[in-house]
């Protein structure tokens, strides 16, 4: 049994296929496109997994899509007549697609993809929901699923066990923890449904003085987590902003202008917001304990990859084990939808079990010196042992930024290894050459430090692995790493096994012998507004373009002093639009 996920049309779209039961393949549509968030029907990721599995189209049995358009666009249309006539110029730019492609998923997927079988349809929080339980570790788990919105549902809970879970309760639009979030996200000037982490990356700088006048006014929150927004102060059910007047009004200021300087004022909103969001999680994690006795959660939804909230779950909520999806955002659906329709549907025993997260392509060190030849690049190729001792040497003793592309590409919006660009987590001034030179981003913006598994608790406050860079702990005290310590002095940490990726494992474990620490500064393989890169000649690319030193390809390694001049006739950051 064949069964092909797909997501698609309103952000990160992905697909994933299970063969057997077991997922061969997953990936994003923008890796292959270079498109940020292409939300387009996933051609391209589709395409991958087909070749990855050795299949055709016609030997795919279902195709499951991750939610259910008609659902949807019944509540956007109630909302529409709720809100008539504030919501006209919003119902004129929407209601055009959904009645010539949204509507129509059977029709285009057998136009674009060429497939001629049975399209079933998951609850986009269903979808989340499975994503997060069935490919856990564990036989039995309460589910929290909480994003911006997905039919209806906004959060949902539940209970999985063995094949089956069932969502038993559920909170729904307009009332939603993630689009409070993106709210706040719109009036601090960033991008809606792209630049939440820069939200979450700012609120160490500020003070939460708002907290108090964000529970009075604009969300009432039950004991239970349970909650109701006061919706006079957004515009998102009704128009084309996440805000209107009255919440500049409520907060005293406009709403700040994209790029421009950041003041104390949106330190201390974010701080704010970050502070609602956790106490609400918190506030729900406990209710849900609390009904179900279980000592297993699993979580999924945009929300969930609020890495902060996340550690506070650990270190104040009562659940002994956390498992967060990877790709916990609308990409991870794909898998989602077709793990529901593998094993809620079809009763089929569960075969998947997520113990890393590189499912996407991979290329030989041939395909890697094909694609460097025909850009006239100088390399040397190396022995593997001799590579990893060369690289750590380069990141030590030479302090340069290493481009890093291993094996299969990452799963989700982290780079876990394997499109990484990896630089000293000792040397302070990292933090801003990497962020300012290389990724061209903003300075406040923090780094996330890999780690040796079995030495993170002698670097970090955590007693257990962080293998997605979804939890966020403190340094430990008198461990010097500038580069990757945020503010408040934490770190959003990933901890690194030689299971799950032998390459970035013995890098660390040889940068660790050179130089007493088993830590370094890993962020995504990419600059700011583009795709994490997917190919050897999007990594070629990337580190032509920017500041890096030291390129690794497979066994290749490339230095900048040494490749000749990249010619192109037209501004490639004109090509990525800013996040």
């Amino acid at each position: 049994m064949n069964i092909l996920g797909i997501s698609c049309f309103y952000h990160d779209a992905a697909a994933a296929l299970l063969c057997d039961g077991k997922l061969v393949a997953a990936a994003h549509e923008e890796r292959f496109t270079r498109k940020r968030h292409d939300p387009n029907l996933p051609a391209e990721a589709v395409k991958y997994c087909l070749q990855e599995a050795g299949l055709s189209i016609g030997e795919i049995d279902y195709v499951a899509f991750y939610d259910k358009p008609f659902v949807k666009f019944e509540r956007i249309l109630i909302t529409y007549l709720s809100t008539f006539p504030r919501s006209l110029p919003s119902f004129s730019k929407s209601i055009p697609i959904w009645l010539k492609e949204k509507l129509w998923v059977p029709r285009l997927i057998h136009d674009k993809l060429g497939f001629k079988g049975e399209v079933l349809f998951a609850e986009h929080h269903q979808s989340h929901a499975a994503s997060a339980f069935l490919p856990s570790p564990f036989e039995e788990a309460a589910i929290l699923t909480c994003d911006g919105v997905g039919e209806w549902a906004t959060t949902t809970q539940g209970v999985g066990r063995g094949n089956q879970f069932e969502l038993v309760k559920e909170i729904r639009f307009p009332h939603s923890l993630g689009l409070l979030y993106s709210a706040f996200t719109y009036y601090l000037g960033f991008k809606v449904n792209s630049a939440e982490y820069k939200v979450m990356g700012a609120a160490p700088y500020g003070d939460p003085k708002y907290t108090d006048l964000i529970f009075d006014q604009l969300i009432d929150v039950r004991e239970d987590g349970s909650f109701r927004l006061n919706m006079k102060y957004f515009a998102y059910d009704y128009g084309l902003t996440m805000t209107n007047r009255r919440f500049d009004a409520l907060f005293g200021k406009p709403r700040r202008k994209s790029e421009s300087e950041m003041e104390q004022f949106h330190w201390d909103i974010a701080a704010s917001v970050q502070r609602v969001t956790e106490e609400i999680m918190l506030r729900i994690v406990r209710d849900l304990h609390q009904r179900t006795g279980l000592k297993n959660l699993c979580m999924a939804g945009g929300v969930a990859l609020n890495c902060v909230a996340n550690g506070r779950i650990v270190r104040e909520g009562p659940f002994e084990n956390l498992w967060v999806q990877p790709a916990a955002g609308d990409a991870g659906g794909a898998l989602g939808a077709a793990l529901f329709v593998d094993n809620c549907v079809l009763d089929n025993p569960r075969k998947t079990r997520m113990e890393h997260a590189f499912w996407g392509p991979s290329f030989s060190d041939e395909a890697i010196r094909s694609t460097l030849g025909a850009r006239g690049a100088h390399y040397r190729s190396l022995p593997r042992a001799e590579m990893i001792a060369e690289t750590a040497r380069r990141l030590s003793d030479d302090q340069l930024v290493v481009g890093w592309f291993q094996g299969r590409l990452e799963w989700g919006p982290r780079s876990l290894g394997s499109r990484s660009i990896l630089a000293d987590a000792r040397n302070q001034e990292n933090w801003k050459r990497v962020n300012l030179k290389i990724k061209f981003r903003e300075s406040f913006r923090p780094f996330a430090p890999a780690v040796l598994a079995e030495k993170a608790s002698e670097w970090f406050d955590i007693d257990r692995e962080s293998p997605y860079m979804l939890l966020v702990c403190q340094v430990q005290q008198g461990k010097r790493i500038p580069a990757v310590t945020h503010v408040d002095g934490s770190a959003r940490l990933q901890t690194v096994t030689r299971e799950s990726h032998p390459d970035f494992y013995d890098l660390l474990s040889a940068f660790d012998e050179r130089t007493g620490c088993p830590v370094l500064i890993n962020t995504s393989f990419n600059v700011r507004g583009e795709p994490i890169v997917c190919t050897p000649d999007d990594a070629y690319l990337c580190f032509m373009r920017t500041q890096m030193d030291v390129l690794v390809l497979g066994n290749q390694i490339l230095l900048k002093e040494d490749q000749p001049e990249l010619v192109e006739d037209f501004d490639w950051r004109e090509r990525y639009e800013l996040d």
